[in-house]
C-alpha cells in the first residue's frame, strides 16, 4: 500500500506550517524559547496537523524560488504580528514590575529571566511567570488558534501582506502596554511615596534617628504586602487587556 501526496498538499502543508511555526517562533511565553527544538518543532507539526480543514487548495505546479520566498515572508510576518501583540501584553505588566521594584529597593537584587534569559529584578521574574500562567489558564493560547485558523480563511497561505489599517489596532497596543503598566504599579508608587513623606517628617522631627536602615527593609515589606492586596485584580486586568488584543488581532484579519 502506497500513500501518494500531490505538490499541490505539499506546498499548502509547507506554508501552513511556516505560519504556524512563525507564531510560535515569536510567542512570548517564559522559558519556551530555551525548550529543546524537538518539542517546539513536534507542536508546530501538531498545530499544523489540526489545521488540516482550513489547509489552502492550491495548483500542483511548482513555483518558483522567488514565490516560495515571498510566501514564506508573508507566512512568517504574521506570525510575528501575533507575537508581537502578546509581547505588548505581557510586557505591561514587566513595566509595573520595573517600576515598583526600582522604587521599592527591589532594584538591588537580579536573577535570570527565563523569557529573556538575561539580568532581571526579582519583581520582573514573578511578573514574567505571572502572566505566563495567566496566558493559559485564561485561555489565551486557545483564542491564538482560533485567530491562527480564522486567518486561513481570510487570507489563504502566501497572500496576506501588511495594511496600515489593520496594523494600526496592534500599534496602539503599545501605547497601552505603558498606561497599563503604570496603572498596575500607581498604587504601590503612591503608598511608598506616603512612606517616604512620613519618614521625611519623622526625621526631621527626631534628626538623630537613623531612619536609612529601617526605611530600606520597610518599603520592600509594604510594597511586597501591597502587591499581595492587589494580586487578585491582576488576572482581571490581564483579561481585559487581552480581549483588546484579541480585537486589534481579529481587525488586522479584517
Amino acid at each position: 500500500m502506497t500513500i501518494e501526496f500531490s505538490t499541490g498538499i505539499l506546498y499548502a502543508f509547507l506554508l501552513v506550517l511556516a505560519r504556524v511555526a512563525g507564531l510560535i517562533a515569536f510567542l512570548p511565553i517564559p522559558g519556551f524559547r530555551a525548550a529543546p527544538d524537538t518539542v517546539r518543532i513536534v507542536l508546530a507539526l501538531a498545530i499544523t496537523l489540526a489545521l488540516f480543514p482550513v489547509w489552502p487548495v492550491l495548483p500542483n505546479t511548482f513555483p518558483s524560488i522567488g514565490q516560495l520566498a515571498m510566501w514564506a515572508f508573508s507566512e512568517a510576518g504574521l506570525g510575528l504580528l501575533a507575537g508581537l501583540a502578546v509581547s505588548f501584553l505581557t510586557e505591561g505588566f514587566q513595566i509595573a514590575a520595573q517600576v515598583a521594584g526600582l522604587h521599592a529597593g527591589y532594584g538591588y537584587a537580579s536573577t535570570i529571566d527565563p523569557n529573556s534569559e538575561a539580568d532581571s529584578t526579582v519583581l520582573q521574574v514573578m511578573a514574567s511567570l505571572s502572566t505566563a500562567l495567566l496566558f493559559f489558564t485564561t485561555g489565551l493560547d486557545h483564542e491564538l488558534i482560533r485567530v491562527l485558523a480564522a486567518s486561513f480563511a481570510r487570507f489563504p497561505a502566501g497572500t496576506w501582506a501588511p495594511a496600515a489599517a489593520g496594523l494600526d489596532g496592534v500599534i496602539r497596543l503599545g501605547s497601552a502596554m505603558l498606561s497599563t503598566g503604570l496603572r498596575l504599579a500607581f498604587p504601590i508608587l503612591a503608598l511608598l511615596l506616603l512612606i517616604d513623606l512620613a519618614l521625611a517628617l519623622v526625621g526631621r522631627v527626631q534628626q538623630q534617628l537613623q531612619l536609612l536602615s529601617v526605611a530600606f527593609p520597610g518599603k520592600m515589606a509594604v510594597a511586597l504586602a501591597m502587591m499581595a492586596a492587589l494580586a487578585p485584580a491582576a488576572p482581571k486586568v490581564f483579561t481585559a487587556e487581552s480581549q483588546r488584543m484579541l480585537a486589534a488581532l481579529w481587525r488586522a484579519l479584517s
